[in-house]
């Protein structure tokens, strides 16, 4: 689970977001680090139990660095506000599906799938969503799987069908997006809770097969 002080902290940097506070506080970030890191590790081992693709990984593998780089924004905060965690095969610079936990103070969340993947990764998701449509519906539709997680997110999609494809084809309105995650909230007290990792891992394994129906699609280009 995620301490209430790891809460704290993030809350204190959004507030503080300057590199004198962090500087004078950074024994309290090193701590939240640790903690973030702790969860990853259990998390890599309950998900290697129903998932063992994923293989063997390291904290560095599953989580991110706190520095922005803002060279190329308009907000030059120097530090991230939240905390991450993604468990996928190859670790967190791979092609492949993840599992996904968000550490930020009232805005936390699990989520999963794949997030902007490369046009050539795309291309052959939305192939194996056409061609295996019917399996395609079935596992997003099970009802363990809903129980988490009501639908693919679709904040980022084409008006149209994409080049190539039917535009009256049954799940023509999944072709067109650009994404392909699921999100569940949860909360402050939920994140901080000694059921939170047994959750977690619950919601985790219900994604499994939307992660194997896109894995597949990836291994086979």
């Amino acid at each position: 689970m995620i301490s209430t002080s790891t809460l704290t902290f993030l809350r204190k940097l959004s507030n503080n977001n300057n590199r004198e506070w962090f500087n004078a506080h950074r024994d309290e970030y090193l701590a939240a680090k640790a903690n973030v890191e702790q969860l990853a590790m259990q998390l890599v081992a309950g998900i290697r139990e129903f998932d063992d693709s994923i293989g063997e990984l390291a904290p560095k593998e599953c989580t991110f660095r706190i520095y922005r780089d803002a060279r190329f924004s308009y907000d030059k905060s120097p530090y991230k506000t939240n905390l991450g965690i993604v468990v996928q095969r190859g670790g967190k610079k791979s092609s492949f599906a993840c599992y996904y936990a968000h550490v930020e103070p009232n805005s936390c969340f699990l989520s999963g799938g794949i997030y902007m993947p490369e046009p050539s990764t795309l291309k052959a998701l939305r192939q194996n969503i056409d061609v295996n449509s019917e399996e395609f519906l079935e596992i997003i539709k099970e009802k363990n799987f809903k129980k988490y997680f009501s639908a693919i997110v679709d904040e980022n999609k084409l008006v149209k069908a994409p080049q190539g494809f039917d535009k009256n084809s049954p799940v023509v309105e999944f072709l067109k997006h650009k994404d392909f995650y699921v999100m569940r909230g949860v909360t402050d007290e939920e994140i901080c809770s000694k059921s939170y990792l047994k959750q977690t891992l619950q919601a985790f394994k219900a994604l499994k097969p939307l992660n194997d129906f896109f894995n597949a699609a990836i291994e086979d280009m």
